[in-house]
């Protein structure tokens, strides 16, 4: 073996299968086996080597891993610190703020955070927590707003439209086998347009478990809430909940607010939630409820499914979302979600790009499945 191949295979085993040293390391091999060293070693649970409680040590630390890793692999190394070295104390400063590589993993550790942060740190966590929304929003919100709008144009005609409720491009489509060469122009002989100028054709109810577990999904939920927000056919709703329930719609136009106002942790009380979300459904048979929750209830199950019945019953298009998130095959309760199957209420786990198909299948009344 190579003594490149016997320095790499030292950096994926760890310093333990090179005990005596004898394995030559480069420079950059060196430094990158000392960060792992410092992460990864361990006996007996306990560290062999570690980053102790110096801030400029961390800095340091969280300078190399991004300097000798790509940018995915930074973000598991910090997540993975967190778990093993208890860095979230730190992070409450701001020159250790200031050198983590911002990830929705992050973002949850914040706003976990956000009830012991001290004001030093604020503005500096409010930044890191803009950039990912803004890199999340730039990904996700032209997709979003696309899906939703070319499905309210095919869901919903308006067969009488006024001038300003015409919906021009749909109109002309339709008409071009009425155009006429003479004139070079498309006579229409219907029109077609939305629904009466400043009525939201849908409402949507974004119904979010904001326990621990959860953070990804209520990061997520928060960007696509702000995006929906926008579309002025859309009426959105921003509920979250643990064993208490909060209403943020009024925070929807700032997304970075909106979750600094997420408490994560608690417990779950998902018949609370859905009493709450029952109560400001107006139109039920133009209103689609997300539920996202992995669906393990500590309040009344019995009834809590007996609430989603009779949403269903009502004529809402219910969702349960058991993770809206990027993170694998989630943890949630099979036996509450059969009961939810028996009811017609799809549950299933959905990433951030399928989000957008899954809302436009709601919003034309499609069978939801992924």
């Amino acid at each position: 073996m190579s003594s490149s191949s016997a320095a790499r295979w030292k950096l994926v085993l760890g310093s333990p299968a090179d005990a005596a040293n004898e394995i030559p390391m480069s420079a950059d091999y060196g430094r990158m086996d000392e960060v792992l060293t410092q992460l990864y070693d361990g006996h007996e649970g306990e560290r062999k080597a570690g980053l102790g409680g110096s801030a400029p040590k961390v800095s340091r630390w969280l300078g190399d891993i991004r300097t000798y890793f790509p940018s995915s692999v930074v973000a598991v190394m910090q997540q993975d610190a967190m778990d093993r070295l208890g860095l979230h104390q730190l992070l409450l400063e701001p020159e250790i703020m200031r050198t983590v590589q911002p990830d929705v993993h992050l973002v949850g550790t914040l706003m976990s955070l956000s009830r012991v942060m001290p004001q030093k740190v604020k503005h500096t966590a409010h930044e890191v927590v803009g950039k990912v929304v803004h890199e999340l929003e730039q990904k996700l919100a032209n997709p979003l707003r696309q899906a939703v709008q070319g499905a309210l144009s095919r869901a919903v005609r308006n067969p009488r439209p006024r001038y300003a409720e015409i919906n021009w491009a749909a109109t002309i489509r339709a008409n071009l086998k009425h155009y006429q060469p003479q004139y070079k122009t498309v006579v229409p002989e219907k029109l077609i347009g939305y629904g009466r100028r400043g009525q939201a054709l849908k409402e949507i109810v974004l119904c979010v478990d904001q326990s621990g577990s959860m953070a990804s999904s209520v990061v997520y939920a928060g960007v696509f809430g702000a995006v929906l927000a926008s579309i002025k056919a859309v009426k959105t709703h921003m509920v979250v909940f643990d064993t208490a329930v909060a209403n943020l719609s009024e925070n929807l136009q700032d997304p970075v607010d909106l979750l600094f106002g997420v408490q994560l942790g608690g417990g779950t009380d998902i018949n609370l939630a859905l009493t709450y979300c029952q109560q400001l459904i107006t139109r039920p048979t133009d209103t689609i409820l997300v539920l996202i929750s992995d669906l393990y209830e500590g309040g009344n199950e019995r009834e809590m499914i007996r609430r989603a019945a009779a949403l269903k019953a009502a004529g809402v298009t219910v969702v349960a979302l058991l993770a809206l998130a990027d993170d694998g095959a989630p943890s949630f309760d099979r036996r509450v979600a059969e009961k939810f199957a028996a009811l017609g209420i799809p549950s299933f786990a959905c990433t951030p790009g399928q989000f957008p198909q899954l809302m436009a299948a709601a919003i034309q009344g499609q069978e939801l499945k992924l």
